[in-house]
């Protein structure tokens, strides 16, 4: 094999993350479908900004571009900050009932990972919704920080409690 061929690896990982929130699947199934909504909850980073255009429907993409090399309207702040930009495309939803999307990973120009998730919702006693979050992961060329990814999802979904308490709130 040679040189070039052996620093192209694939490191392969999945979770799976178990909530229960206080809200009826199709509030939940609502948080991720809605652009305004998915946008008050989803990123983990709150400090950083964020571009983010969703079509959420099989067949339809979701971009999000954020990190500290993301300027206010979106552009590069040219200080040298890592853009990273999630590129995802729908294959299925079940309205209260399961989402299923993959997407590339990039930090700057590098394609670090390509993922399969599949977000699964059941109703629970009270009005309550069981979340089933399990993304299956190809980690490039030695970006393995499986870990780091998983931790960026729980806050994520830890946001998203939040939110859906605010809302109830409301």
């Amino acid at each position: 094999m040679s040189q070039s061929m052996s620093q192209h690896r694939v490191t392969h990982a999945d979770f799976t993350i178990t909530r229960v929130y206080d809200a009826a699947p199709a509030r939940v199934y609502a948080a991720f479908a809605d652009a305004e909504a998915k946008r008050r909850w989803f990123y983990c980073h709150p400090e950083w900004q964020v571009e983010h255009d969703l079509d959420f429907r099989p067949g339809g993409r979701e971009t999000v571009r954020t990190g500290p090399g993301v300027g206010t309207d979106g552009g590069a702040t040219g200080s040298g900050g890592t853009v990273h930009l999630c590129e995802a495309l729908y294959h299925d939803t079940v309205p209260g009932q399961r989402i299923v999307w993959s997407y590339a990973m990039h930090l700057d120009a590098q394609r670090i990972s390509v993922s399969l998730v599949t977000v699964q919702l059941e109703a629970e006693d009270h009005g309550r919704t069981r979340l089933t979050f399990t993304e299956q992961g190809a980690y490039l060329d030695g970006w393995t920080d499986v870990a780091g990814r998983e931790e960026g999802t729980r806050i994520g979904l830890d946001n998203l409690a939040q939110d859906l308490r605010r809302q109830q709130a409301a």
